[in-house]
Parts: C-alpha cells; sequence; structure tokens
C-alpha cells in the first residue's frame, strides 16, 4: 500500500481538525499516512507557502478555514493540482444554520473563545490535579466525580481527560493494607465511581511500569495471588457502597471517561428528580 500525505489546514490550533483525521483513520488498521500539519493559516501568503509543501507532497486536504477568500484560493490551488480536498465541517455548519436559522459567524478560533465555559474547565483541571492519589481528601465534597480502584487501572490519566471536559475530578487508590479515609463513604456531592480491571491485564501494566522505572519486574506488586486479592477487595468494597463500576480492561481512556460522564449524567438527573 502506497503512503498517504494527508494535510491538515486550519485557521486556528487545529484541536479540531486533527480529533476528526484521528478518528477518520482510525477506521484504517496498518494504513501508511504522513500527516502534515498546517495551523494558524490566515493569510493567502501563507497558504502560497504551504502550497508549495502540499505541491512537493500530494495527497488528500483537509481544512478548516472560514475566510472565504482563503478558502477559495485553496480551492482553487487544488483543484489546479489535482488534489481531493474535504471541508471537514461544512455539513455539521450548513445542517444547524438550517435548523437554527442564523448564520454562522466567521470567525477563526470562535470555540477557543475565553468565556465561562473555558475558565471553568480551567478550574476543573487544577482541581483535578491538586486531587490526585487521595490528596486533599477533606476537598472531596468539592468535586464532581471521586474515582476509586486499585494501583493502575487508570484513574489519574481518566481523571485529566475528564477535568479536560470540564468535570472536578478527585481520585483515590484502594489499598488492601491501607482504608480509605472515612470521608469517601459519606460524600453527597460527586458521584464516586469505581474502576477496576482483569488481574491479568493489571499485573501486564505494573510489570511494564517497573519495567520503564528500571526495577526488577518480579516483585509482590506483580505477585498473581496478591493482584487477584486487590482486585476482589476493591470490587466488594464497590459492591458494599453500591457505588456504579467501570471496567477498564478492554476500554481505552476516551470510552472509559464516555461511560463515566453518562453514569454522572444519570446521577444528576436522578438527584434533580428526588429533589422534586
Amino acid at each position: 500500500m502506497p503512503r498517504l500525505h494527508l494535510h491538515l489546514l486550519s485557521d486556528s490550533t487545529g484541536e479540531t481538525l486533527e480529533m476528526i483525521a484521528k478518528a477518520a483513520l482510525a477506521q484504517f488498521e496498518g494504513a501508511d499516512v504522513s500527516r502534515h500539519f498546517w495551523p494558524m493559516v490566515r493569510s493567502q501568503q501563507h497558504l502560497d507557502r504551504i502550497m508549495g509543501e502540499i505541491a512537493s507532497n500530494p495527497g488528500v486536504v483537509f481544512f478548516t478555514l472560514v475566510n472565504a477568500e482563503t478558502r477559495t484560493r485553496l480551492e482553487e490551488q487544488c483543484r489546479t493540482l489535482g488534489l481531493p480536498i474535504v471541508p471537514v465541517l461544512d455539513a455539521a455548519v450548513e445542517a444547524l444554520e438550517s435548523a437554527l436559522g442564523q448564520h454562522p459567524k466567521a470567525r477563526p478560533g470562535r470555540q477557543h473563545m475565553m468565556d465561562e465555559a473555558y475558565f471553568a474547565r480551567v478550574d476543573a483541571i487544577q482541581f483535578t490535579i491538586a486531587h490526585d492519589d487521595g490528596v486533599l481528601w477533606e476537598d472531596w465534597e468539592e468535586a464532581d466525580i471521586v474515582l476509586a480502584g486499585v494501583s493502575r487501572s487508570s484513574k489519574t490519566p481518566t481523571s485529566i481527560y475528564l477535568a479536560n471536559r470540564g468535570y472536578k475530578v478527585a481520585n483515590i487508590p484502594i489499598v488492601v493494607e491501607s482504608p480509605p479515609p472515612s470521608a469517601l463513604y459519606g460524600l453527597r456531592h460527586p458521584l464516586v465511581v469505581g474502576l477496576t480491571t482483569a488481574p491479568e491485564r493489571l499485573i501486564q501494566v505494573r510489570r511494564n511500569r517497573l519495567l520503564s522505572l528500571n526495577q526488577a519486574p518480579e516483585t509482590a506488586y506483580v505477585d498473581e495471588d496478591r493482584v487477584a486479592k486487590e482486585v476482589q477487595f476493591a470490587r466488594r468494597m464497590f459492591a458494599d457502597n453500591d457505588w456504579p463500576v467501570i471496567d477498564v480492561t478492554r476500554r481505552s481512556i476516551e470510552e472509559a471517561a464516555a461511560a463515566i460522564i453518562n453514569l454522572y449524567n444519570e446521577f444528576l438527573a436522578a438527584r434533580e428528580a428526588a429533589a422534586e
């Protein structure tokens, strides 16, 4: 299979474009794709410089450009070169324009404006970083979500991902020899979610972690019987407290976070219904 050059042009940070391209490429296993990323394209002069690079490595062009002149110039030059070009947000914007009866605001990076939601997300990230691994448990009542799980059950990366979505998250490691603070069992505001995983997978992850730290790969930390008891202990705790559980064995961070968000939305709906 020949290598495909995929050019991503954006008049903003290009974060949205990269996510769309990544999602699309995930459908093609083994594809040899070379991505060329061109953010902050806001002038025809800048575009002309980029077109020289595109001509040298012809391929597919994805773009998100709101300036009509820059966009038209890109489309004309790609047609001249015979390159396929994809305006990745057009269908979504056109559908919303029709449904809302409004014309879109042609402002580059408008979705990144520092509005109230932006500052709420920053606040969530700061809270989550400060409350990682059981730290500052006295503030857990201020969290939206508290994640509990044994060591290396993806608590921290999942917490950070959720924080980037605007959720204040704390997480606590479940250790057989060291019970969590009693405050964990009396929380009212946050949703407590247990993260669990298959012992075999957990051992593999822990062993890789030890190797990355240049430590002995065979310790009690990866002992089969000990790990199985840890996982069983955590699962019993989750069941005893009626906490929802997410099995992360075969889930990516994004998939686990999506499942947690669904649980949180159900949690909020139930709380609102009870308050009526």
